[in-house]
């Protein structure tokens, strides 16, 4: 629904760009760690993942009074993402490298998570839920729910516990969107 809004309005106002810059470096993260670890769920769902994410930034981009501001986060991601892939290639022996990119992987997605309650602060001392994305809210919360899920059913810790702040999260947001309603938001 935010792209909708944006191609709709041809305008980024009110929507926030961290939370998806953050969501592509945890898709092209756990992309890797899908491939190392040759799981097919996480290389098809990260892969696609990504693939709209990248779509999303570009038309953040294309939209975007502020070119500069959204430029530099994204070369700042790329750097991120480049600096990482050559550790885990050059640096990280073969045995420890699913383990060292499962942790990687790990803080990207409670990174990921935490970055919407960026604006908790104006939410509550506006008393409006205006700038976030209820939408992004229910989506993040059946994300985080399924991929702790299957986390669980594999044993594998790097998936279920870095989703866990998620499901937390969501409830957090779930409840400022019942404590403040968008009928009690103020006119700007």
């Amino acid at each position: 629904s935010d792209l909708r809004q944006i191609l709709a309005t041809k305008s980024v106002e009110n929507i926030q760009f961290l939370p998806f810059l953050t969501t592509d470096a945890n898709n092209l993260s756990w992309l890797g760690y899908g491939c190392l670890k040759g799981d097919g769920t996480l290389i098809t769902v990260n892969a696609i993942g990504a693939a709209l994410q990248t779509l999303y930034i570009l038309v953040y981009l294309y939209y975007s009074p502020a070119k500069r501001p959204v430029l530099l986060q994204v070369l700042l991601l790329l750097a991120v993402v480049v600096t990482g892939y050559g550790y885990f290639t050059i640096l990280v022996d073969t045995g420890t490298r699913l383990t060292h990119l499962g942790l990687f992987c790990s803080v990207f997605t409670i990174t990921m998570y935490l970055s919407p309650l960026a604006d908790l602060a104006k939410v509550v001392r506006s008393k409006s839920t205006r700038c976030l994305s209820f939408p992004l809210t229910v989506t993040t919360f059946v994300a985080s729910s399924s991929w702790t899920l299957y986390g669980l059913q594999l044993h594998d810790p790097y998936i279920t516990v870095p989703n866990v702040p998620g499901i937390v999260t969501s409830l957090v947001r779930f409840w400022l969107f019942q404590r403040y309603r968008p009928e009690q938001d103020k006119p700007y």
